[in-house]
């Protein structure tokens, strides 16, 4: 495992994963998923929590074909090209606004930065978004290394949820004119990073 200093700011670019390859991903086909996204995924894409989630995922787009710039994504290191996760919204902007994010980072490139990386810009386009007025988190209450993630991104806790598959998960959330301002103050740390869809 990589012990580089957090302080180096990790940079992720975002691959979509079309309804095609949502479906070769659920269905555990490694090779055609990886080839409908064009980028080498990890066999981590088909393990049965990601089959499950991409299966959900490509439901969601052909009940919604419009949630498709919101989904899921494969998350690219940066410069390097290394599948490193994915991430992206549980769907576009609801009624009020809100938008809740979802993130992964694969086993062997936790405590690098990358969540860090994936959270700042998926805010950064929730932010860019006129539609959006809140971004939600939901995180397990045991999922310690997600809690300090989010810390410093200016989310705060509202509330919590559980059920008896997936435990207690603390909610959180932050105005998205809060992440504009954010954005503007800290310009100068992210200028740069590509950050798009």
């Amino acid at each position: 495992m990589n012990h580089e200093p957090l302080s180096i700011s990790k940079r992720v670019r975002f691959v979509e994963l079309s309804a095609k390859a949502l479906r070769a991903l659920a269905d555990g086909d490694l090779a055609g998923g990886s080839a409908e996204a064009g980028v080498a995924l990890d066999e981590y894409f088909v393990c049965d929590r990601a089959r499950w989630i991409f299966g959900y995922r490509a439901d969601q787009l052909a009940k919604d074909p419009s949630a498709a710039p919101w989904i899921t994504r494969a998350a690219v290191s940066e410069p390097d090209g290394a599948v490193v996760g994915d991430a992206g919204f549980h769907g576009p902007p609801d009624e009020a606004g809100m938008v809740e994010v979802g993130y992964t980072v694969l086993p062997g490139h936790r405590r690098q930065g990358y969540a860090r990386a994936m959270l700042r810009a998926l805010l950064v386009r929730a932010a860019a978004e006129p539609g959006v007025r809140t971004v939600r988190a939901r995180i397990g209450s045991d999922n310690t290394a997600s809690l300090a993630t989010i810390a410093g991104f200016g989310f705060t806790r509202v509330g919590e949820q559980g059920n008896e598959r997936d435990g207690l998960a603390i909610v959180f959330e932050v105005p998205a004119d809060a992440l504009q301002a954010q954005r503007r103050t800290t310009s100068a740390d992210t200028a740069g990073d590509p950050v798009g869809p």
